[in-house]
C-alpha cells in the first residue's frame, strides 16, 4: 500500500483531504510529521527519513531532488519512491486537485512496489 510523505511546500490540508477521501492511506505532511522536526532540513535528510519508514516522497521540487536521486542510484542507494508534481499541471493552491490526483494514484497502484519508482503526477 502506498504511504506518502508530503514535502514542506505542500499544504497539510492535502494530507487531511487524502485521509478523508482514502481512509486506508497513510499520509504525512512534513510540516506536521515528527513534530515538524524535519522542517528546513536538507532534501537528503528528508529522503533518508522517508526511506526508513518506506514513505513515498511527494514534491514540487524538480530542481534539487532529481540530482539527489541520480547520486543515490550511482551509489547503489534506494529510495521509497518519489512523486513529482508540476505546478503548471496542479497548482500548489489546488488542494482538491492534489487530493484527487494522489487518491487516484493510491487506488491504481495498490500492488506496486514503490522502491526506486518515480512518477509524475497528472490531473
Amino acid at each position: 500500500m502506498l504511504k506518502l510523505l508530503l514535502d514542506e511546500h505542500i499544504s497539510p490540508r492535502v494530507a487531511r483531504g487524502l485521509r478523508r477521501s482514502t481512509p486506508r492511506i497513510t499520509v504525512h505532511a512534513l510540516v506536521e510529521w515528527q513534530d515538524g522536526s524535519f522542517l528546513g532540513q536538507d532534501d537528503e535528510t528528508c529522503l533518508r527519513a522517508a526511506v526508513a519508514l518506506q514513505l513515498t516522497f511527494v514534491t514540487y521540487d524538480r530542481r534539487t531532488i532529481p540530482p539527489l536521486l541520480k547520486s543515490w542510484a550511482e551509489a547503489g542507494l534506494s529510495h521509497a519512491g518519489v512523486i513529482f508534481v508540476d505546478e503548471k499541471t496542479i497548482a500548489p493552491s489546488d488542494i482538491g486537485g492534489l487530493v484527487k490526483a494522489l487518491a487516484a494514484v493510491a487506488k491504481g497502484s495498490q500492488d506496486w512496489d514503490w522502491t526506486d519508482r518515480i512518477l509524475f503526477l497528472r490531473r
